[in-house]
């Protein structure tokens, strides 16, 4: 009898260890991000000589797990799998230069407005006064990142021959070589790249979009979570914080 009893408390401790296993510690704050959108979100090298990512959305995404009582914890991926894995429940929200359009309102719930900021058209210095115009780009080969904002707006250059990629140091790679002729990207996302990356300028082409502003994604049915964002965003805007974490992400992304 005690055999079977030894048994079956091995038996009880492992399923609980299985079970942990296989969900997320409750006490954590999950945030789902691209870290390749300087100053928004991207990596460094800290004093410690380790890996970090830095920028503003983390910075906000810190204070939401602050005021939520819990740990932030970080995952990094492709910018087009970011909503997929917030629907899945892996993460528990997307802060990433999100923009809110209709669709991404139908997928999963977004928050207020935290910043907003103009697109820019970038392309190699020689070719600054090429491209001049958003008419000029007609029949251009235009690097954008897949799923953003900025690709919907290539898609509307007439003409226009889409590379769509994952990453933006990939975009400025191709833009490099030559294998396109500009990029769409977010406005101070250009400027941190143009300060960086020797030989690339912002032309004064406009493109014009509804969707400038940026929101925290959640998943569609966490209102509860909603709600405490758009409370930690209101505190940060009102306060100052948000226009504070711009210039500190800004001044690091140019270093």
């Amino acid at each position: 009898m005690k055999k079977w009893g030894m048994l079956l408390t091995a038996v009880l401790m492992a399923a609980v260890v299985l079970s942990a296993c296989g969900t997320k510690k409750s006490d954590n704050l999950v945030l789902g991000l691209s870290a390749d959108f300087p100053p928004y979100e991207f990596h460094i090298t800290n004093d410690q000589g380790q890996d970090e990512i830095v920028g503003f959305d983390v910075e906000i995404a810190k204070e939401i797990a602050k005021d939520l009582g819990k740990e932030l914890e970080i995952k990094d991926m492709n910018f087009d799998s970011l909503l997929n894995e917030l629907e899945s429940g892996r993460v528990d929200l997307v802060i990433s230069g999100l923009s809110p359009t209709p669709d991404r309102a139908e997928q999963v719930g977004l928050s207020n407005i935290y910043y907003t900021a103009e697109q820019a058209i970038v392309t190699l210095t020689e070719n600054k006064d090429k491209y001049a115009t958003m008419e000029s780009l007609e029949g251009a080969n235009i690097g954008v990142q897949k799923s953003s904002i900025q690709e919907e707006i290539a898609q509307g250059i007439l003409g226009a021959k889409l590379t769509s990629l994952a990453k933006i140091n990939d975009i400025i790679m191709q833009l490099q070589s030559g294998r396109v002729d500009a990029a769409v990207l977010e406005g101070p996302v250009a400027e941190a790249f143009v300060k960086n990356v020797e030989g690339i300028t912002i032309t004064d082409a406009k493109p014009e979009t509804e969707d400038d502003g940026y929101v925290v994604g959640v998943k569609k049915s966490n209102q509860e979570l909603l709600d405490q964002v758009n409370k930690t965003l209101e505190r940060l805007i009102n306060d100052g914080s948000i226009d504070k974490f711009v210039a500190e992400a800004s001044a690091l992304a140019e270093k």
